[in-house]
């Protein structure tokens, strides 16, 4: 792969991150409430769905997911009400996880595994996107699947990259809160996952249109 057409990938992949998505709001909501490490669990949950979503795309599965639009719509709604839920039982419980400063580690790395994967997973669309995405890239006159190879890795560090450095943010601000703080930043973690909720929703009723 050419160097240059290389550097126009990283910048295009860098404007695609610099707007939040839903995932950016879960490790947001994440680091603030279990801490920057555990939540680290989070960003290699989004990031293995996205790795299984470009799989999907290079094996050629974008036509079929494309035509199933009764199974992507069903896969959507079920991620948003799931972080919905989550978001909501934060707002909830806020505050009992402990009043002592920084960030409560109640959260088993599986399920913050988990919460990142189906976030991620709740947007099968990404599988089109890849599809679409990658082409513009490739050359015919390249091998296909080492190309390949490198977009996606590129794609994985630099989401990667930003994951991190939403969670380590938000990790820092909610070790310099303390006592009654505790109740504020889980209503905050939970307010980001709802928004993450309203995102997705708001993008499956758009994508409906």
């Amino acid at each position: 792969m050419n160097f240059d057409i290389w550097m126009i990938y990283v910048g295009t992949v860098f404007a695609f991150m610099v707007t939040p998505g839903p995932s950016h709001l879960l490790m947001l909501s994440n680091s603030m409430t279990h801490g920057f490490r555990p939540s680290i669990a989070t960003a290699v949950g989004d990031l293995t769905a996205n790795a299984l979503q470009m799989l999907a795309a290079g094996l050629g599965l974008a036509a079929i997911l494309v035509a199933s639009q009764y199974a992507l719509t069903v896969i959507k709604w079920a991620g948003v009400l799931y972080l919905l839920w989550m978001g909501l039982r934060m707002w909830r419980n806020a505050g009992r996880s402990g009043t002592s400063a920084g960030p409560a580690k109640s959260a088993s790395i599986k399920r913050l595994w988990m919460q990142g994967f189906v976030t991620s997973a709740a947007n099968p669309k990404a599988v089109v996107f890849f599809a679409a995405l990658f082409p513009q890239f490739i050359a015919s006159d390249h091998p296909f699947f080492v190309q390949f190879f490198i977009l996606s890795i590129t794609y994985i560090a630099i989401d990667g990259i930003f994951l991190c450095s939403y969670g380590a943010g938000a990790d820092a601000i909610a070790r310099r809160l303390k006592g009654r703080a505790r109740v504020i930043i889980d209503k905050i973690g939970a307010t980001f996952l709802i928004g993450a909720a309203v995102l997705l929703g708001l993008k499956t009723l758009g994508e409906a249109r």
